[in-house]
């Protein structure tokens, strides 16, 4: 049964992979696009990859789904005033994707075996740090410097996208063209964002001992947010506002500023005191999850386009 189920699952992925890249309905394609995220994220699962499976069903199910359904509509929008439109020629995409599928396949046989790994050193040092989940124990704790610039160049990224705004709509907000996307997932938008929301706190407080952890649940709230805005059931806020400022912000500031208590009170930068390393790396995750969320919401959202209100 187990590998009846394999073979079915790999079948689906490949039937929908293909179907994203011949077939010739948009938003059709995208929606089998989020299902092949959730498929594949399944087949982690299969592997035992369950943070991996986790990253990909919120990014490739969700995030870039919303990505993907906001640049249809803004090319549909444009379509409708454009001249008779092209044949689309989907021979290119399908050829780079299956070179793409040979390399990948070439390099992952070419693995030396047993391959190389420090997971015995960084199972064997995790009581330090009172987690119980290594994945969260290497991006917080061995590796947090990483961690760390990861964040701030998403912010970087962020004030890189407000900045190609017009004079005249800095500060202001992305327009999200409403009514754009397919009828269920409007329906969606009304329904799923609660529970999303849960889902996300639940993968933040589970982090520290089970998969889970701050960039899942921050892109979980952040495809939640945009589903919402997509469906036009909210406005984009307005980028000048102080408390959307404060919640992008407060996440790498926290972590810096923690940073700097270890050089006081532990033995370095980013070091923390063993009595009390696990609560402060969970309130780290807390507010890395709200601006991980904000940022990837608001990157997608696009640069503002709307002036701000007097």
């Amino acid at each position: 049964m187990s590998l009846v189920f394999d073979i079915a699952l790999v079948s689906g992925l490949i039937a929908l992979a293909l179907h994203v890249v011949v077939g010739r309905d948009g938003k059709g394609a995208i929606v089998a696009f989020i299902a092949f995220g959730l498929l594949l994220g399944l087949a982690w699962v299969r592997l035992a990859a369950i943070d991996v499976a986790l990253t990909e069903a919120a990014i490739g199910g969700g995030l870039t789904g919303m990505l993907l359904l906001k640049a249809q509509a803004h090319l549909a929008s444009r379509a409708s005033r454009a001249t008779p439109a092209f044949e689309r020629n989907w021979h290119v995409p399908a050829l780079f994707c299956g070179a793409v599928t040979l390399g990948l396949g070439y390099a992952v046989l070419s693995f030396p075996h047993p391959a190389p790994s420090l997971a015995r050193e960084a199972v064997a040092a995790i009581d330090a740090t009172g987690l119980g989940n290594p994945v969260t124990a290497v991006l917080l704790a061995y590796r947090a410097i990483d961690t760390l610039l990861e964040k701030i160049v998403l912010i970087l990224a962020l004030i890189g996208v407000w900045s190609l705004s017009t004079d005249n709509a800095w500060g202001g907000a992305s327009y999200l063209r409403p009514a754009m996307v397919p009828e269920p997932l409007i329906f969606l938008a009304r329904v799923l964002p609660p529970f999303g929301v849960l889902i996300a706190v639940y993968q933040v407080w589970v982090g520290a001992d089970a998969p889970g952890g701050t960039f899942q649940a921050g892109t979980i709230l952040a495809a939640m947010w945009l589903l919402v805005l997509l469906a036009g059931l909210r406005a984009a806020p307005e980028t000048r506002l102080p408390t959307l400022r404060m919640m992008l912000a407060a996440g790498p500031a926290l972590f810096i500023l923690v940073g700097l208590m270890g050089v006081a009170v532990a033995e370095g930068f980013l070091s923390y005191p063993p009595a009390i390393a696990k609560p402060l790396i969970v309130v780290i995750e807390v507010a890395l999850t709200l601006a991980v969320g904000g940022t990837l919401a608001l990157l997608v959202s696009g640069p503002p386009d709307r002036a701000p209100k007097p």
